[in-house]
């Protein structure tokens, strides 16, 4: 009689298992654009400059985000403090993402917006400070990938 029992109790548990795993979700999937094959170029290479002005000091890397800073935000930058970036993005990641816009602005930036899962290490000389996975944008405008500075002393 036990063993009917715990059997009838295993087949419910199983049976109230396998529903709950078949349960829809509410909201609808969204469409993920991928990039052209000139704006991926465009936003590996930013990633690989950025990376390459990091391996040159905090002097080179402030003065690449500052080229590279959204025209219409270019007055948002952040002091990096000494501190020097390496960020390496997945770009299996990479998809469009119209709607986004920078923290306190009133709409998007011009272009293209792109977010990309990213791996930024920290540094300060040669000495890691700290690592973070995150998503990052970029933008393409006229042929030229745009990014806004981190702030990572903030």
């Amino acid at each position: 009689m036990m063993r009917r029992v715990w059997g009838t109790a295993l087949v419910l548990l199983a049976t109230t298992t396998a529903a709950g795993c078949a349960t829809a979700v509410a909201g609808k999937p969204v469409a993920a654009v991928s990039a052209t094959g000139q704006d991926r170029s465009l936003i590996t290479k930013y990633f690989a400059d950025l990376d390459d002005a990091g391996t040159q000091g905090a002097g080179a890397q402030r003065d690449f985000l500052r080229r590279t800073q959204h025209p219409d935000f270019a007055s948002a930058t952040c002091d990096l403090g000494g501190l020097t970036l390496r960020i390496e993005p997945t770009m299996s990641t990479l998809r469009t993402d119209p709607k986004w816009k920078p923290e306190r602005a009133g709409k998007p930036p011009r272009g293209t917006v792109y977010v990309v899962a990213v791996s930024v290490w920290i540094r300060r000389d040669t000495a890691t400070l700290a690592e973070q996975i995150g998503s990052q944008r970029v933008v393409v405008l006229d042929g030229k990938a745009y990014g806004f500075t981190p702030c990572p002393t903030r």
